[in-house]
């Protein structure tokens, strides 16, 4: 199979399948400290947001969805006008198909073309550096949507159970880093359901990366995709994951934290399950500067349209604006200042992996701190 008909394949299986994690991604261990006299105006808060030094309206990203087959154009086209108008973020699906076909470019280009201020994110897959891709595919790929940042995402737990799946991932650090010194826009480094950790993030920031989407464990899930996918192609999957289908990962509210503790100065996409405004909420809180989403959109299109879309990205910023109004907060800083308890497995967890709660929500104003220094916030 080629990679245009697989990305459509990925498409209609997230829609019709169930592919959600059945762990939590751990954000209902999260909960704000309620202010029943905030002493704010609820229209006076302001939501906008700076991301990887470009100011967007509200702190919402559309993750990578899709691109690179005629259909999946109709959705980019549908989701960069609603973003346009609303002023968030996006990021297109991997762009490997149209690079290899120009005849695909349109199906991303439309991303730019409907949203021609918005803060647009490219995509590659960081296996591929390995099979060739180097300075002149990124170039390609940025260049496609005019892009703001790329992300060049992380799967190998994808990759593992896809029947075609490229599995090396050796010597990749350094070729990110060769990457990262030579292009004009920032490296977002990008999981895709499965989270990142605190040794990682350390270890990019210290080769020059600043900019990070954690997609934690807890919401779309491409290993049980895969095997969907392979069940469908083959009448079994070629790699029955078992258990890993579900469990294997780090959960979103874990990843944002060790993600924040492993690079307090970082810009970070917290995604991973969010699907609504408290969610994109506690995810802020908890260190994240935006929270990330992709199936809610996707659903949401294919069963009320774009109009439907549009509908449910203004209730989610108004639920995260009156988060931020309930708890005391005037902006999206404010929610780094918010009285939150962390407490269940997520507390279990974050002790065992060595950060102590309530210390950590210390140091998130030293985040706050070094952006006011440095960006006069």
């Amino acid at each position: 199979m080629n990679t245009e008909e697989r990305k459509l394949e990925h498409i209609e299986i997230v829609i019709n399948e169930n592919v959600q994690s059945k762990e939590s991604n751990l954000l209902d261990f999260v909960r704000f400290i309620h202010n029943p006299l905030p002493e704010n105006n609820l229209d006076s808060i302001d939501l906008s947001k700076d991301f990887c030094d470009y100011i967007i309206d509200a702190p919402l990203v559309i993750t990578g969805i899709t691109g690179g087959h005629p259909e999946a154009e109709k959705i980019n086209d549908s989701i960069s006008r609603v973003v346009s108008k609303f002023n968030i973020a996006m990021g297109v699906g991997s762009q490997r198909a149209a690079i290899e076909n120009p005849k695909l470019i349109h199906s991303f280009r439309i991303v730019r073309e409907n949203a021609p201020q918005a803060f647009l994110i490219a995509n590659i897959g960081v296996a591929q550096l390995n099979k060739g891709y180097g300075i002149n595919e990124i170039e390609k790929a940025i260049d496609m949507i005019k892009a703001n940042a790329i992300a060049i995402h992380v799967n190998p737990g994808q990759e593992a159970y896809q029947d075609e799946g490229d599995t090396n991932f050796s010597n990749l650090i350094s070729k990110i880093e060769e990457i990262n010194d030579k292009i004009s826009v920032p490296i977002i480094i990008k999981e895709v359901g499965n989270g990142l950790n605190i040794e990682l993030v350390k270890t990019l920031r210290s080769i020059g990366i600043k900019c990070f989407d954690v997609a934690g464990l807890g919401g779309t899930n491409w290993i049980k995709t895969e095997s969907i996918r392979s069940r469908r192609k083959n009448g079994y999957p070629l790699k029955d994951p078992g258990k890993l289908a579900d469990f294997w990962g780090n959960p979103t509210a874990l990843s944002i934290v060790e993600a924040r503790s492993g690079a307090m100065d970082s810009y970070i996409i917290g995604s991973g399950g969010i699907r609504d405004g408290l969610d994109a909420a506690k995810a802020i809180a908890l260190g994240s500067d935006v929270a990330g989403m992709a199936f809610p959109i996707l659903k949401i299109l294919k069963l009320e349209g774009e109009k439907g879309l549009e509908n449910y990205i203004k209730k989610t910023i108004y639920q995260l604006k009156t988060a931020i109004f309930l708890s005391g907060g005037t902006n999206v800083y404010s929610l780094w200042k918010s009285q939150i308890t962390i407490w269940g497995r997520l507390k279990d967890e974050l002790l065992i992996r060595g950060i102590e709660p309530n210390e950590y929500l210390n140091k998130r104003l030293q985040t706050l701190l070094w952006r006011k220094k440095n960006h006069g916030i």
